[in-house]
């Protein structure tokens, strides 16, 4: 019998964790090799785990452990994209945040709508007839999740601190859009769209992203009200390091609790925190939590890689391919070709519209710099993953 994470035996986690050690180890080892980082390292040794895997277990996994969409939305997503919040430069973020929202919100939609219905008109070739409109409309979310942690690992903050700021913040902002709109379509009856219906959704879409944003700034501002207030860092610099992390992790937590976009909260909390909060404690708490939410993001990113390569080599799902290889193949390239399109008719016309209102010239897109955010955007990682996971359980 497969276990769930939680369940998993003690020498199933002892080689994870083992596993996890040698990805850092090699990773710094590797760390001066331009085609490699940790992130690509964590893949290499997870495929070559699942191969072992395999073999030993005569075919029947490739997995250590199984993955749970709970596991990735509620102990490893969070401190990625909260450090992200908390070491973003807010200068550069805020001052490109309408080109963010735009790419990030209103890019999400285009991509959104291309992919429903590239889907629902493509695969009806496919004669795929077990898809409801809700499937198409959940694809179309799904596949606009792009993946902000593969984002972060291509671009350099600071050589390249515009680019990095609008594919970073375009990233975040897309993943929560996209798991807005997720989550707004399991809640709505779409067999039959009717404008109120249609209307309905919009505000509900509304209503998330906004009470999101200010639930993560609320959590933000009272964390830093509390530790200033109470000068808890006289007395015990651990309880104010504890509080700083508890308070990131209840922003998030708090958003999952009202159906809110956690990733938007947590993110928006971040940047609130690095901006009042970490001003308001000592500095040995400073430095502290710094490399704290450094080390549990980067812990996480490294999970997760390691995970993927694991899980490229599962047994059940080549099954399924091995039924129907051609449909399988059709399916890929459909969903292949349609997410190539939607990302190139979001990003190009918007920067067009983008350079068109920007007066500077050094502020304007030139098309190499569209491409590599064309390009950056291409990736679907953990987000689509535990989305997919979420509509098929």
């Amino acid at each position: 019998m497969t276990l769930e994470p939680d369940q998993a035996p003690v020498d199933s986690i002892t080689l994870f964790v083992a596993l996890l050690c040698s990805c850092i180890v090699i990773g710094h080892l590797l760390e001066k090799n331009r085609w490699f980082n940790e992130s690509i390292t964590a893949l290499a040794i997870g495929f070559c785990t699942g191969i072992i895997i395999l073999f030993t277990t005569e075919g029947k996994r490739s997995h250590i452990l199984v993955f749970n969409e709970e596991l990735f939305f509620i102990y490893l997503l969070p401190p990625i994209i909260f450090n992200a919040g908390f070491q973003v430069k807010k200068k550069q973020f805020f001052r490109n945040f309408m080109m963010i929202i735009l790419f990030g919100a209103v890019g999400t939609l285009i991509s959104f709508v291309i992919i429903s219905v590239g889907t629902v008109q493509l695969f009806k070739k496919l004669n795929i007839g077990f898809l409801d409109i809700g499937d198409y409309l959940a694809l179309g979310a799904i596949f606009s999740a792009t993946d902000s942690v593969c984002t972060l690992q291509v671009l350099n903050q600071d050589e390249t601190p515009l680019l990095y700021s609008i594919v970073f913040g375009e990233g975040v902002v897309n993943d929560a859009t996209s798991i807005v709109l997720f989550n707004a379509i399991q809640k709505f009856d779409l067999s039959h769209i009717t404008s109120s219906i249609f209307m309905e959704f919009i505000g509900s879409f509304l209503y998330f992203f906004i009470t999101s944003t200010l639930l993560g700034v609320g959590v933000g501002l009272i964390s830093a009200y509390i530790i200033k207030k109470l000068y808890i860092g006289r007395h015990s610099t651990d309880r104010e390091v504890a509080l700083m992390i508890l308070m990131a992790y209840l922003s998030y937590m708090m958003a999952e609790l009202f159906n809110l976009s956690s990733i938007l909260t947590v993110f928006f909390c971040g940047i609130v925190m690095s901006h009042y909060t970490w001003h308001n404690v000592t500095e040995g708490s400073r430095v502290t939590t710094k490399h704290a939410f450094a080390t549990l993001s980067f812990i996480s990113e490294i999970f997760i890689f390691l995970y993927v390569g694991m899980d490229a080599l599962d047994i059940e799902k080549w099954k399924v391919v091995s039924k129907s290889p051609g449909t399988s193949a059709g399916v890929s390239s459909i969903l292949l070709a349609l997410v190539l399109v939607e990302r190139a008719a979001s990003v190009f016309p918007l920067s067009f519209l983008s350079n068109l209102i920007k007066r500077s010239q050094s502020d304007k897109f030139t098309l190499k710099q569209q491409v590599i955010i064309w390009w950056a955007g291409l990736m679907r990682g953990s987000v689509s993953v535990a989305l997919a996971y979420s509509q098929v359980n």
